[in-house]
């Protein structure tokens, strides 16, 4: 887990690269669409009341977005009820493990990454001087929203959608450096409520460095923005 030190454009929070290890779990193959939210919102509250449609850019495709991370529990909390399974936001480490999909480099398509297999900002910004290609990559477009989740057609080799661009996910941890983070693959969660929480993937705001397997976002867990979403994970069942 984490970026090599001589990977391009990494930040220092991205390591020291660790070993992780994870128990078996399932995860969402899409970033929660707006459809869903609204079956789900329809089910009985568990703790706190959830907007039927809070999304910015509106289609029954697109991922729900404009929510915040006690908002994407909330979501969870509701489906595990329904269905009697445990669904919940994954780990931090469950979340860069599935979107590696077992590579090691910068993407799981490879050393780049372009507009055409994901949604981020692929133009450059030389006012702040952030570029809109990664390596050897090229530019793109920049689309300024988001896209429906199937819009690509590049899985990883999981099977797993959007792992890069489009919008963040949130997972379940508190913010910390990887010191304090647990090897087992559980959440790192501290006594502070408020403490901000981990935020992965990159969105349709994001230029393609911070949309690399190893980024690591944070935000204080009542934000809800625009280019902010989530799926589900649930752990496999006993054997």
């Amino acid at each position: 887990m984490g970026s090599p030190e001589d990977e391009l454009e990494r930040f220092d929070r991205e390591g020291p690269q660790h070993q992780v290890t994870l128990s078996q779990f399932f995860m969402a193959r899409y970033p929660v669409t707006q459809a869903q939210w609204r079956v789900v919102v329809a089910m009985p509250q568990v703790k706190r009341e959830l907007k039927p449609d809070p999304s910015n850019f509106k289609g029954d495709y697109r991922p729900v977005e404009h929510v915040s991370w006690y908002d994407a529990v909330e979501f969870s909390d509701r489906l595990t009820l329904h269905t009697n399974r445990q669904y919940r936001l994954p780990t931090e480490a469950e979340w860069e493990y599935a979107c590696r999909a077992g590579t090691t480099t910068p993407f799981h398509f490879g050393e780049t990454i372009t507009t055409e297999l994901a949604n981020y900002q692929g133009t450059d910004n030389e006012e702040l001087g952030w570029s809109g290609s990664y390596g050897a990559g090229p530019k793109g477009e920049y689309r300024q929203e988001t896209t429906p989740v199937d819009a690509f057609e590049y899985a990883n080799a999981y099977g797993l959608y959007d792992m890069h661009g489009n919008v963040l996910d949130w997972c379940a941890d508190h913010y910390g450096d990887y010191k304090q983070t647990p090897s087992d693959g559980s959440a790192f969660v501290t006594d502070e409520e408020g403490a901000r929480r981990i935020l992965r993937g990159g969105s349709w705001v994001s230029y393609p460095r911070d949309c690399r397997s190893a980024y690591r976002d944070d935000s204080s867990p009542d934000n809800a923005l625009d280019y902010i979403g989530f799926r589900v994970s649930c752990s496999a069942p006993r054997t």
